[in-house]
């Protein structure tokens, strides 16, 4: 059984210019950080030009899927009937993109075949965590 869910998606770039850009993005999840998604973006959709990931709660896509959620660098909400707007706040500015609903929902769907919704916390591997976290200690 596959450890990671990776799918390819078409994010539309919201910019101040009356047209939006279609730029591919790929989320990942993998059971090994169990709560976690990351969204993916190529060297070219950003403005340093360098690819870019960002990492944030599954239970935080899952939420804005429905209604507004997030108050930090990542917010989602619903946009119309089948789109969903994330954005990324940073020093630099933010970015804003949107994704088929149908599609987000689909990925999460993926995710829980791996690591079903609540039960996260039984694919943690805490003994490596310590070790992690105590590496540097000595």
């Amino acid at each position: 059984m596959p450890h990671v869910v990776e799918q390819a998606v078409q994010a539309r770039l919201v910019t101040p210019v009356p047209r939006l850009e279609t730029v591919p993005t790929t989320l990942r999840y993998d059971r090994a950080d169990p709560f976690a998604i990351s969204v993916g973006f190529p060297a070219q959709a950003t403005l340093a030009g360098v690819a870019v990931r960002w990492a944030f709660a599954r239970d935080l896509l899952a939420a804005g899927i429905h209604a507004p959620a997030g108050m930090g660098d990542v917010r989602i909400r619903p946009f119309g009937y089948n789109r969903t707007v994330l954005e990324f706040h940073s020093r630099e500015g933010v970015a804003m993109v949107h994704i088929h609903t149908a599609e987000l929902r689909h990925f999460l769907k993926r995710t829980e075949t791996l690591v079903p919704a609540g039960r996260e916390h039984r694919y943690l591997d805490l003994d490596q965590d310590v070790v992690e976290l105590l590496r540097d200690a000595c």
